[in-house]
């Protein structure tokens, strides 16, 4: 059984995530999502979907990117 390497819980239907050359163990998404997920620089939120990425920063929607000076980047007008 293995250890989810965020809250401790032994759980017996662990879930691995392999990101940047490392395995990771968790006993739910929800972990994983608080560990690797990345944190948008303005609101603080966690990115789980898409987001947005400028030279190495990241946001949550292009309102935040605009917000931090990120004016190059942009919703998906589709």
């Amino acid at each position: 059984m293995s250890a989810c390497e965020v809250c401790g819980n032994e759980y017996p239907h662990a879930i691995e995530v392999r990101a940047a050359g490392r395995v990771h163990v968790f006993d739910s998404l929800e972990c994983a999502a608080h560990k690797l997920a990345p944190i948008c620089e303005n609101c603080g939120c966690r990115v789980l979907g898409h987001g947005m990425e400028a030279d190495g920063h990241y946001y949550c929607c292009a309102h935040c990117a605009r917000t931090q000076g990120r004016a190059q980047l942009a919703d998906s007008t589709a």
